[in-house]
Formats: C-alpha cells, structure tokens, sequence
C-alpha cells in the first residue's frame, strides 16, 4: 500500500499544484523581462574570469552568511550615491532576487491574519507572499501621483479601530508595478506623515529605481524618514539579468538581526563575484545603455497605443520602469480573453486582477511590458490586440 502523504500535510499550507508555464505568446507583452540583446555577456564573463583569478578559493568555503563582503560595500556605497540611504555593508543582506528579503520581513514581523496596506493593484509576486504568510491585505486607491494620502489615513484609522493596527505598508514609489507612476518627493513626504502618525513602518521596495527614462527621480522615502521606520530592498534582475537574481535590504538593527534568523540558503558567491566586478566597472554605462533602448520601446508602445486603441481606453505614461497600466471600457473582463490571446493572435499580457490584493477587481486592466520585443514588434503586437479587443467588443471601432 502506497503511503498517504496526504495525511501528514501542514493545515497552513494552501493548497497548491505543480503548473505547466503557460506559452509565451511571440508579442510577449506579459512579462518584464529585460532586452535580451543588452545583456552583458561578454563583460560578464570577463568580470566572473577576474573574480575567480582574484578570488576563485573563497568558493571552497561557504560566504558571509549576509553575502559576499565586497558586494554588499558595493552596495551601501552605491544606494549611498544614487538614493541618500547612508548605511554600511554591515547593514546589508544580499538576497534572491528582492523577492527574497521581502519575504524576510514578512517572515519577521507577521502573525496570520495581520493587517498589510498596499496599492490597490500592485506586484503580484509580493501578493503571494503577503499570501503565504496569511496576511489581511488591504489596498489603497491612487491617483497618477501614486497611493493617496488622504485614503490612506482613513484605510490605516479603520484598521486600527477594529483592533487590526496594519504592521506594514509596502510601496513601490519609483515606476510602480504595475501601474507606472513614480510619487513625487512632496506626497512621499505626506505618506510618510500619516504612517509616523499612526506608527506603522514602510518597506519601500525600490527595484526600479535605476530604470528612469525621463524627468528626475525623486529622493528615496528612506532618507526622507527621520524616525527609523523604512526597511528598503533593491535588485539588480532589471538592470543586469533577472536570471541572476541578486536583490538586497536594509533596515533598522532589530530587523535585521531577525531577518538573519529566518533566512533560507545563501546568495550564490558565484554569482556575487561576478556581479561586484562588473557592477564596478560597467554598470553605470550599462544602465545608460538599456535605457535608451528601454525608452526607444516606450515611446513604441505609447505610439501604438495611441494610434490603435484611440479613445477607447486610457493608459499611463511612466518616465521609467516596465510597465504601461491600461484601462478598458467599463465593464469588461479581460481575464476570460488572456490565454486566447496568446493562442489566437500570439499576443501575451496580464490581466489587472493579478496585482489585486482581492483577486477579484481589475478585469478591465491589463498589464503591458515593453522590455522584450523590439520596437517593430511592439508595433504589430499592439495592432493585433486591438483588433482582437474590437472584435471581442472590449474596444469601440
């Protein structure tokens, strides 16, 4: 007789299954991936060759349980100069990705059924994890200057009075995902005000900050906080290699000190390597680079947009980021329309229920990334959408 794992499976646990990737759609518009062409192969390789020359027998031991040592000087120096966060590489942990120290955090400070504030559509990949750890996730509206203050107050005061005082509100305030905006300095200030106000910390996940096409970038709401409560996290997957998945935090001692208690594995020390030389000598070019690419695809999609879809949605139009948040005729549901997409037109995107806290508002949102394709293939894939949303009825003619 077989034996019944069944009846020894966790109660906590969700239940879940393997599940097949669904197929990628040519007009891959659903996720954020970098350009390919731009991914630095070679100084990769140049850089991996040097580490290993300098420093090839640290990987006969394990690494810094917090990460490679000269990486993370690389970066407290970097998030130093580029976000007015002063720390040094004692205060970093390097991580899988950001999503890792994000479940850090959460690890730290959540019991099931604690209260988290996000946006009202946000990274989905943090709503699984909010998931995971079983919180009550509540959402707050925006406006295309980012999450409302004002709404925020009310959502935190009701919280707080039914006994539910949230333990954290995460942000992504630079190039949000997936709706685009960046908060201006002014509004992080007043979002600030109404977290100190009610003591509630922010984790800032800031992993698009080095992705800006236009304008300026504001100062990171963690040197904005003079009271000690922003925990911050970072990645390098959007500007070097998703499939490297490098991502970092900082954050007061206690958590911190917590974080390392809870923390799974170690980062790969090859991969810190050869991430710490090439960060060191070509990044800042390499971002200037895909930035101007990222920004040619931009203005593509935008175009494309404008010239197919008319008046017959809005859309937004980010100075960095990944992402364009599209809205539809009231009333639709794209959700049912997403796999015969990539099926019937090899068109891929995401519907707006993804990035729900509840999972069941945005059916008339969809998600566009502009990363991949190239310009002229952004062009055809957005007309081949249209043409299928105006058949569909999504669109008007």
């Amino acid at each position: 007789m077989a034996f019944e794992f069944q009846d020894i499976l966790a109660n906590h646990i969700p239940e879940t299954s393997r599940v097949t990737p669904a197929r990628k759609g040519k007009y891959d518009f659903a996720v954020a991936y970098p350009d390919p062409v731009s991914l630095p192969h070679t100084e990769i390789l140049e850089c991996l060759k040097e580490a290993l020359e300098e420093s090839g027998s640290e990987l006969a031991v394990y690494p810094h349980p917090q990460g490679n040592t000269p990486l993370r000087q690389y970066v407290a120096e970097k998030i130093g100069r580029d976000r007015d966060i002063n720390v040094s590489e004692d205060e970093i942990i390097l991580g899988n990705g950001s999503g890792q120290p994000i479940d850090m955090i959460c690890a730290v400070l959540l019991n099931p059924g604690d209260t988290v504030i996000t946006d009202s559509f946000v990274y989905g990949g943090t709503l699984n994890t909010l998931r995971r750890h079983f919180a009550d996730i509540r959402g707050v509206d925006s406006d295309d200057r980012g999450m409302d203050p004002e709404k925020l107050d009310a959502v935190i005061g009701e919280a707080i009075k039914s006994g539910r005082k949230p333990k954290f509100v995460y942000l992504i305030a630079t190039f949000q995902n997936p709706q685009g905006w960046t908060i201006p300095e002014e509004r992080r200030k007043e979002l600030l005000a109404v977290t100190q106000k009610h003591g509630v910390p922010i984790l800032e996940d800031d992993c698009y900050a080095d992705n800006r096409y236009d304008g300026e970038l504001p100062t990171s709401i963690a040197n904005l906080d003079d009271t000690n409560s922003v925990m911050y996290v970072g990645s390098f997957s959007k500007t070097i290699a998703p499939g490297m998945s490098l991502g970092y935090m900082t954050a007061p001692k206690l958590i911190l000190d917590r974080a390392m208690g809870v923390k799974s594995g170690r980062v790969s020390e090859f991969t810190a390597m050869a991430v710490e030389k090439y960060a060191r000598k070509y990044l800042d070019a390499h971002i200037e680079e895909i930035n101007s690419i990222q920004r040619t695809k931009r203005d593509a999609m935008l175009a494309a947009l404008g010239e197919n879809f008319g008046t017959s949605a809005e859309w937004s139009n980010p100075d960095g980021g990944l992402y364009i948040w599209v809205k539809l005729k009231e009333g639709s549901d794209i959700v049912a329309l997403n796999q015969r997409s990539v099926s019937e037109i090899d068109v891929g995107f995401h519907p707006g229920t993804n990035y729900s806290p509840s999972g069941k508002t945005g059916q008339d949102h969809i998600r566009l990334c502009y990363g991949y394709n190239e310009p002229e293939d952004i062009t055809e894939g957005i007309s081949r959408l249209a043409s299928f949303l105006h058949k569909e009825g999504v669109l008007d003619s």
